[in-house]
């Protein structure tokens, strides 16, 4: 429903389940609004229908199947279409001649991956999420697979299908809106790479995200362009920017770590190993050494995926190896005070909503749609209008004198000029602080010219 949709990678090891996940999430949404495949040639993209793709989801399995197809993949999440000069022969006259296929976006990518290593530029244009692959989850998903065995078990597979229709039709019920975030200019973000130029429009796309989904819990708003025609709105609320900085902190955060999630999982999991061995031994931390196998016999990770994750570990300095007493086999040592600290810390920098509320206060009084002193409603625009010339230096060529009277003793009438007609105009306007009309005194003025489509008219005092 929006024009830059976000695109999802759920990156895990082999059965740990991310294909049930992709199948749970994608059961939500209505079918026609989706397309999944397995695999997918490196041209496979190009030569679907112009609108085959548009606002929908294309889920592939696993992101070996879309190998071949990344770059067409990469084009149309970042460019929102596709197209292809082809060669062919003409029907008719049997020459070749070029065909061109055009593929219309925007599109929500959602992929799967064991892959240790994601490509680069397909990762900045997704969130990455990981399936939880602790023990207690694992004894939550055996309790859950023996309760579906039961009859109680059978008879909520039948009611399944009954809350999913209701999902699926609750999805129809979305329309494509347009999302204002009042509250943008004050937002912030990690700034200590150029990574998080991309990384920053995910966020401002995760909140309009969920304010679309709250579309009807929303009132819906009009403005007018510049030609007068009305489009439809719906703003952010802080709730929306409080529930993303939730999220974009357990998921952005992960992708703004350097390490992937596995092995940032790992690191904690050897964190808990020694602390546990020092204290059973009662040696200092410095002093243990681990090796290979005892991760395994504590991890129950399998020997070919604890190398990788900690090849990755020593690359990046959190293990130190040293070289064990039969001359072959290596022990390891935790780097002193690693970075254990939980990736989400990454993002501490977003602003609290709680902030926004007296910010946004505040905006609304001097700015806005609908705001008392200027706006895009053109009726009271601050740009030089009478109606603030007392408060906005900017608009007056000179500063505002206490007596007007003062300004001209003799009690003529001062020479026309156009550039501050408008301003003479309002100078005694009610909403002038500097006068209270219950305490002070009328002050008579004579009549003022002003000068309108070239003609000179007299305008009585307060006009």
């Amino acid at each position: 429903k929006l024009d830059d949709p976000l695109a999802l990678i759920v990156q895990s090891t082999s059965a740990a389940g991310k294909s049930a996940l992709m199948d749970a999430v994608l059961d939500f949404v209505p079918t026609e609004d989706r397309v999944q495949y397995s695999a997918m040639t490196s041209q496979s993209l190009f030569y679907m229908g112009q609108t085959h793709l548009k606002h929908k989801v294309l889920a592939v399995s696993e992101e070996e199947g879309a190998e071949r197809a990344s770059y067409a993949l990469k084009l149309l999440q970042s460019e929102g279409e596709l197209s292809i000069a082809s060669t062919g022969k003409d029907p008719k006259s049997g020459r070749l001649i070029t065909h061109q296929y055009h593929v219309e976006g925007p599109v929500a990518l959602f992929l799967t991956t064991t892959a240790h290593e994601i490509d680069e530029e397909l990762l900045n244009r997704a969130l990455v999420l990981t399936v939880d692959e602790d023990r207690e989850q694992t004894r939550a998903i055996h309790r859950l697979q023996r309760h579906r065995e039961t009859l109680q078990g059978q008879l909520a597979r039948r009611r399944k299908s009954r809350i999913l229709r209701l999902h699926q039709n609750a999805q129809r019920l979305l329309r494509p809106l347009l999302v204002a975030n009042p509250y943008a200019e004050h937002l912030t973000f990690l700034d200590a790479s150029t990574r998080t130029r991309r990384d920053h429009t995910k966020y401002l796309a995760l909140i309009r995200t969920l304010a679309l989904l709250h579309q009807y819990q929303r009132p819906l708003k009009i403005a007018r362009d510049d030609r007068g025609d009305e489009i439809p709105y719906i703003e952010v609320t802080p709730e929306d920017i409080q529930t993303a900085n939730r999220l974009a902190r357990e998921v952005l955060g992960r992708s703004l770590d350097e390490l992937p999630p596995q092995t940032r999982r790992l690191l904690g999991l050897l964190e808990e190993m020694i602390t546990q061995a020092c204290q059973r031994l009662q040696i200092d931390r410095r002093d243990h050494r681990f090796t290979r196998r005892d991760v395994r016999l504590h991890t129950g990770w399998g020997d070919t995926q604890l190398k990788l994750h900690l090849r990755r570990l020593e690359e990046l300095e959190y293990l130190i190896i040293h070289r064990g007493s039969r001359g072959v086999t290596f022990v390891y040592e935790l780097a002193p005070e690693p970075q254990l600290a939980d990736s989400s810390t990454s993002l501490a920098e977003l602003l609290d909503p709680q902030q926004l509320e007296s910010v946004h206060r505040y905006d609304l009084n001097l700015s806005g749609v609908a705001g008392d002193l200027s706006g895009g409603n053109g009726e009271k625009s601050a740009t030089c209008r009478g109606q603030v010339a007392h408060l906005s230096a900017t608009c007056r060529g000179r500063p505002e004198p206490e007596n007007p009277d003062q300004t001209n003793p003799s009690g003529d009438s001062p020479p026309d000029r156009d550039e501050n007609a408008h301003l003479e105009a309002n100078a005694e306007s009610p909403r002038n602080p500097t006068r209270n009309p219950t305490t002070a005194a009328p002050v008579t003025r004579p009549p003022r010219r002003r000068r309108t489509n070239g003609d000179a008219r007299l305008h009585p005092p307060g006009s």
